[in-house]
């Protein structure tokens, strides 16, 4: 497995172990970034709860999986939007109104498109999930 996106890598992780119907996963490297959108999507019901466990090899991740995860990926390039652009995006990566979450990164911080609209920032575009 190549490392060149590790917040790819552990996105479609999680998206394959769903698939077979693992109940848990084991991810590694971990960075901030990565537990920040792993919180999000346990803030909104996609994933079970996870723990780190620390090692001196950069740490790991024990994740629980809910099996609610029908596809889950990065956006590439990672597409600057602004506050009235996210509809263009939530169609293209999104299979319906208000369902599943674009993950954005703003300066006030990593958070769900709908977030981002009400706080009125835009950012780039990270991941999506449904």
């Amino acid at each position: 497995m190549t490392l060149n996106d590790p917040l790819a890598n552990v996105l479609s992780s999680i998206h394959h172990k769903e698939k077979i119907g693992a109940t848990t996963t084991v991810i590694r490297p971990v960075s901030s970034l990565i537990k920040k959108v792993l919180a999000i999507m346990h803030e909104q019901k996609y994933l079970g709860t996870f723990t780190e466990i620390k090692d001196k090899k950069g740490n790991t991740l024990k994740l629980a999986l809910t099996g609610s995860i029908n596809k889950c990926g990065v956006v590439k390039p990672r597409f600057s939007v602004k506050v009235d652009e996210f509809e263009k995006f939530e169609k293209r990566y999104l299979p319906a109104r208000d369902m599943g979450l674009l993950i954005v990164s703003t300066p006030k911080g990593v958070m769900t498109n709908s977030e981002a609209k009400k706080k009125g920032v835009g950012g780039k575009l990270i991941a999506y999930c449904y």
